[in-house]
């Protein structure tokens, strides 16, 4: 990892720069595929997958026989952590359901608000030498308890043309309606047009490589709502002395072992504390099966020493991480001050790795310094808050002249009228 020792703060955009390519470098690519797939559907999809997937498919959906067999090839004891999991973020999320709000603004005049779910949701789900069937517990049990009546999963095939069981098994277990063997931009595509095989939903969530992100940002340009702009991976650990460098190191190469294109950092008040760290990721580092990839990650993540908290917050609120571990002695200062953040995790015995699986909050959260505007995903991503009024023959009478005054003052007769005709009714 690279080591900078308190950096200008004029320097920090360019140090805390993230090895991404920007939107326009894959744009036409997307913007090619997407045309394809708008025009002529499953033919596209079934081309593209050949092309990136190698391997030809005759039809994408999973069949219900596919799914009920997919439970046999899961062992009893990792059927038994995916329903704890799924059992925490139920609970998590069910907590976040909130009643209607009804006011009477004034005499006669009655507002409510009522959250009404999202009907057609898709979900995507990274596949390839990571298939991630948490994600599904992220994103189809708030669907579920929002009460979406169509919840459509699209995750890349292998060269054998299946998904992995682990993902079948868990995409039953929380109600997906329909699984679909497709991945990358061409899946993203068929969840905004609509194929002959596969429908069109209203709101696409889901974590991918920068393909995907884009394809999604994409997908915004033909009425498709998105969950965030979300990319690869990322990872900050704030680490004092207080903190143990061999659970840093690991939460490090936890996010780092995601893909080459992601990146951690190590923000530390400490000099003795970053050297303890680099030692220890280069000693667990040899043990890792995804050695190379994390490797590769690490090449673009950087360990920063700085003189004191409150610059070190400073620059973490800066860089807006995805994920945020706190390791210091005085954690409720940096608790307490953090603007700007995806997820929080707190504590020697917290890792990241709980928020990934089973603590109960949720691992789709925003990169690329999305944070600074965007939630991570929770029950109401999957709702839509709709206000409600009702005015009586009383409340247009206590109303009507101001809504008469404002409409006459913007030229709006027709605004004014709608309310005069209903006023001389009641004389």
């Amino acid at each position: 990892m690279n080591k900078i020792y308190n950096p200008k703060k004029e320097d920090w955009k360019s140090i805390l720069r993230r090895p991404t390519q920007t939107v326009t470098d894959i744009e036409s690519t997307v913007n090619s595929v997407f045309a394809e797939v708008q025009q002529f559907g499953d033919p596209t999809i079934k081309k593209y997958t050949e092309k990136f997937d190698k391997v030809a498919l005759d039809d994408f959906e999973v069949t219900e026989n596919k799914i009920n067999a997919a439970s046999s090839l899961i062992s009893g004891e990792l059927k038994t952590a995916i329903q704890m999991a799924k059992s925490n973020i139920e609970k998590f999320h069910k907590a976040q359901m909130s009643d209607r709000i009804f006011l009477e603004t004034m005499d006669g005049v009655a507002c409510w608000q009522e959250k009404r779910p999202i009907q057609k949701v898709g979900l995507y789900i990274p596949g390839g030498t990571a298939p991630l069937f948490s994600t599904i517990l992220m994103l189809a049990v708030p669907a579920t308890i929002a009460g979406c009546d169509e919840i459509v999963l699209c995750s890349p095939p292998n060269t054998e043309g299946k998904i992995d069981a682990a993902i079948l098994y868990t995409a039953s277990l929380c109600g997906v309606t329909k699984i679909f063997k497709v991945g990358g931009i061409q899946a993203i595509a068929a969840m905004t047009f609509g194929t002959e095989s596969i429908p069109q939903v209203y709101k696409i969530f889901g974590p991918g490589n920068q393909y995907v992100t884009v394809a999604k940002q994409i997908a915004t340009k033909y009425g498709i709502a998105i969950d965030m702009p979300a990319g690869p991976s990322e990872l900050l650990v704030v680490a004092d002395d207080s903190a143990n460098a061999a659970f840093v190191a690991s939460d490090l190469l936890s996010q780092a072992e995601h893909g080459i294109d992601s990146q951690v950092i190590l923000v530390s008040t400490s000099k003795k504390m970053m050297i303890a760290v680099e030692s220890e990721l280069n000693k667990q580092l040899e043990d890792l099966p995804r050695k190379e990839i994390a490797a590769k990650a690490i090449a673009n993540s950087k360990l920063i020493y700085v003189d004191n908290d409150e610059l070190a917050l400073e620059l973490i609120n800066n860089y807006g991480p995805e994920h945020f571990i706190v390791c210091v002695e005085n954690e409720d200062y940096y608790v307490q001050h953090t603007r700007n953040a995806g997820s929080v995790f707190i504590g020697n015995y917290t890792p990241e790795s709980a928020g990934d699986y089973a603590s109960g909050t949720n691992h789709t959260l925003p990169t690329n310094g999305y944070a600074k505007q965007y939630s991570g995903v929770n029950l109401d991503s999957f709702m839509k808050s709709m206000t409600f009024q009702k005015i009586s023959k009383k409340g247009i009478q206590n109303l009507g002249e101001t809504i008469e005054l404002m409409a006459e003052a913007e030229g709006l007769h027709a605004h004014k009228n709608a309310v005069t005709l209903r006023l001389e009714s009641l004389k």
